[in-house]
């Protein structure tokens, strides 16, 4: 599913809201989980799941084409751990009925 399709699918299911203001609320949700993960801080949706920042450390790795030693800078990467609710529902068979 793309950010589109999401907004779509809430409007759907909320006719008494505008698309235009689902699209805004959830760009504004997606844009504070993205400054909070900037930050360094954590971000947990109970039941959903956690996102995290992790940070990799410089190391020299190697051009797959050439096999020479290049550096690769240290970087932070986005995490996400699946809540357990979530993991309950994926292992389950869960399938939300159709409207």
């Amino acid at each position: 599913m793309i950010k589109s399709e999401l907004v779509t699918k809430l409007s759907e299911r909320n006719p008494h809201l505008n698309q235009r203001d689902i699209e805004k609320i959830v760009n504004t949700v997606l844009e504070t989980v993205t400054e909070a993960l900037a930050c360094g801080d954590r971000v947990e949706l109970r039941g959903f799941g956690a996102f995290s920042a992790k940070r990799r450390v410089a190391r020299v790795g190697r051009n797959p084409r050439t096999g020479d030693p290049v550096s690769v800078h240290e970087k932070s990467i986005p995490a996400f751990r699946a809540g357990k609710e979530m993991r309950k529902r994926l292992n389950d068979g869960y399938v939300p009925a159709k409207k």
